[in-house]
């Protein structure tokens, strides 16, 4: 076996990092990375949504000076769910993490994190922002305070372990256990920890690691109604309609809606 092949066998953690319009991002992340990472066998795999900003073509530039980054480009579809998804998928690592690509996550965190699940034998570790130490002082106003709060407060109600900070992007894994709940998960959406941990058995071992989230410095937030609409729908395929594909039921409530709708045309 050679060393390049061998490197490969032995990597530690691929470090997924779904982005749309992060261009200024991608180097300050990759730097912050190779500085919390030292001393791990590790990669980080950028999976870009076409952004028209260029991230994409920074990311390949980086990776002609650095094998330790790959660029996934995707070019008609959109998410972040599915993107984490194809990016887990390209790795071969024994773990996986996940990390916004808007440098608001501590990726200081991640060591703690990967040692969480390699030597404590957690089935997660997630970044915590609703756990002693952490601070969600980086969500850019009140609106979107209301919006993470909704979320975890609703989110917790249905959820099969205790979890302070569902909402969190921000996340560690094994690739094997993320593989094995591969055919449960929506992929729709945001919010792929909590798709993943509502696809779980309860009695996983789940560890929150407090982390401060950060201002965003560059690039613009991707919340908006169509990233909670997604939330919303991903909630009721978990909950209600685990029997039912979601896809069908919008066709079904747009089809009584037209029905309805109709009727009111010819009383009119």
């Amino acid at each position: 076996m050679n060393a390049s092949a061998e490197s490969n066998v032995r990597l530690e953690l691929s470090v997924i990092v779904p982005c749309y319009n992060e261009c200024g991002n991608v180097e300050p992340l990759f730097h912050a990375l190779i500085k919390a990472l030292e001393g791990r066998r590790w990669e980080a795999i950028f999976v870009d949504d076409n952004s028209p900003d260029g991230t994409i073509q920074r990311v390949w530039e980086l990776a002609q000076q650095d094998s330790r980054i790959r660029g996934i480009l995707r070019v008609g579809r959109r998410g972040l769910s599915s993107a984490v998804i194809e990016g887990v998928l390209a790795s071969s690592a024994q773990c996986v993490a996940v990390i916004d690509g808007d440098m608001q996550h501590d990726e200081s965190c991640l060591p703690e994190m990967l040692d969480a699940v390699l030597k404590d034998h957690y089935d997660f570790a997630v970044g915590s922002r609703h756990v002693q130490g952490g601070d969600s002082v980086g969500l850019a106003n009140r609106w979107r305070h209301v919006i993470s709060q909704s979320g975890i407060w609703l989110s917790q109600k249905f959820l099969p372990v205790k979890l302070n900070d569902p909402m969190s992007g921000f996340f560690l894994l094994r690739r094997a256990l993320f593989i094995e709940l591969l055919p449960s998960l929506s992929g729709t959406g945001f919010k792929i920890l909590l798709d993943l941990v509502m696809s779980c058995p309860k009695n996983i071992r789940l560890k929150e690691i407090p982390f401060r989230f950060r201002q965003r410095l560059s690039g613009e937030s991707k919340l908006n109604f169509k990233v909670m609409w997604q939330f919303l729908l991903m909630m009721a395929e978990k909950l209600w309609l685990c029997f039912v594909p979601v896809r069908l039921l919008v066709t079904i409530i747009i089809f009584i809606l037209g029905v309805v709708g109709f009727k009111y045309i010819i009383k009119d």
